[in-house]
């Protein structure tokens, strides 16, 4: 008898050092802002001087899925105190499992872990989410 993939029906897999540690169907935070301040040169009227600051990278929330041991690990030592950034991706399947898209999350850190609700009486699969705090995003290999 093969063994039942749990991860085969999400469509976003995050990655730890190139092993697959989860599966989530909904990936939120994806993007990247550049700060800029304006600056009036005297007697240039037609346009301001845009200078670029900084960039800034929101929390990726990672909903309705499944963490694997490895990241739960991750997640419990950092709680713990044991910071530890890591270099991950999120992968994109299609719905035939071929990975087609993948960005690159640069030292990453998990900082909030919670769970669906737990109830005897329901039929629910439990559903985990995860907030990752960044320094960079870039599209993966």
């Amino acid at each position: 008898m093969s063994r039942q993939d749990p991860l085969r029906g999400f469509r976003f897999l995050l990655e730890i050092e190139g092993i697959t540690s989860g599966g989530f169907t909904r990936v939120k935070g994806l993007s990247r802002e550049v700060k800029h301040e304006s600056y009036r040169e005297g007697g240039v009227n037609e346009y301001e001087h845009k200078l670029i600051t900084q960039v800034s990278y929101p929390v990726i929330v990672l909903e309705r899925g499944l963490a694997l041991e490895d990241l739960w690990n991750w997640a419990q030592a950092v709680a713990d105190g044991e910071v530890q950034r890591k270099t991950i991706r999120i992968r994109l399947q299609n719905e035939t499992g071929e990975k087609m898209f993948a960005w690159q999350i640069e030292h990453a850190l998990p900082v909030k872990w919670s769970s669906s609700d737990l109830d005897a009486q329901a039929s629910q699969v439990v559903m985990e989410s995860l907030e990752l705090a960044h320094h960079g995003l870039r599209k993966a290999a």
